[in-house]
């Protein structure tokens, strides 16, 4: 792999080589390196390759016809739908929300991707600034991250005290029960991606000149944080999978198979007049289940 030439605008842009070349476990080394395009790296992945081509677009065009009568639904019936898409960076919850609203109406289903806090943000009750971005009727919230930083991105690089994590965690089920009780229908979405694929995909970014702004010093420097992020990860999902409000984790490592079974998941929790439900099938029970699944 050639390294990019630093360019000095996109200080990042060298550091995940840097990485791989000189800091990267030597078994994570030779996977990267050794993998070709379609192979999947980790051994514990239920497949070998990423999802046929022709096999995705076929399931892809289906689901998306049943997404946008869900959406004419959603509006007609005045549903409120909020859908969570966590998981570690690089998992591909970017690209699994550019296929859910590939042919919604924007002004109906809109993505939320909060930045950091402001400094009078930072003085709020911590759901503050996620309420206001909540669905009115008939409208569909997209949340790239969402509150659940607090629970493993915060806890991770120290950005909140224990103190406060430990509220974030007594409030979370009435915040998401007074959600339910409203009548939003709340679904929560793990993508989960395996180390050598969560690299692979960085070094892509780095690579690439269309994708290196998506680079950040937190993808940087979480590198070597693998085994916090585990940690914070299977705490929060513990703490927070439940029967009102369950997680769907996704074995993200095929972005194909990802995207079906994300699409497929909402598709089943919404319901919508006119489903199909033939077209929209069964999430890959390998691929899709409950916290049991996460690896890492």
């Amino acid at each position: 792999m050639t390294r990019p030439a630093p360019i000095a605008e996109l200080p990042l842009v060298g550091r995940i080589s840097d990485y791989l070349e000189n800091e990267a476990p030597a078994a994570l080394r030779e996977a990267v390196t050794e993998g070709t395009r379609r192979e999947i790296l980790d051994a514990s992945f239920p497949y070998d390759c990423m999802m046929d081509k022709a096999e995705y677009e076929a399931a892809m065009e289906r689901l998306q016809l049943q997404l946008v009568r869900m959406m004419h639904d959603v509006i007609a019936t005045k549903k409120r739908v909020v859908v969570l898409f966590e998981g570690r960076d690089a998992a591909g919850k970017g690209g699994a929300i550019e296929r859910v609203r590939a042919n919604l109406n924007p002004r109906s289903a809109y993505v939320v991707a909060l930045p950091k806090p402001t400094e009078r943000e930072a003085g709020q009750w911590y759901f503050q600034r996620y309420v206001d971005w909540l669905p009115a009727a008939g409208e569909i919230a997209l949340f790239d991250r969402s509150w659940y930083n607090r629970g493993v991105v915060e806890r991770v690089f120290g950005f909140s005290t224990d103190a406060q994590r430990g509220a974030f965690f007594r409030q979370l089920p009435g915040f998401e029960q007074m959600l339910i009780d409203d009548g939003v229908i709340l679904v929560k979405l793990w993508l989960n991606v395996e180390r050598a694929e969560q690299l692979r995909r960085f070094l892509d970014r780095e690579c690439d000149p269309l994708k290196q702004w998506k680079l950040s010093p937190i993808d940087v420097d979480g590198l070597a944080k693998w085994d916090e992020y585990t940690d914070a990860i299977r705490d929060t999902l513990d703490r927070s999978h439940s029967p009102i409000a369950p997680w769907t984790v996704i074995r993200a490592d095929d972005k194909r198979r990802a995207r079906i079974a994300a699409i497929q998941t909402i598709l089943r929790a919404v319901g919508h007049a006119g489903a199909d439900p033939q077209a929209i099938g069964t999430p890959d029970p390998v691929i899709a289940g409950g916290p049991e699944l996460l690896r890492g």
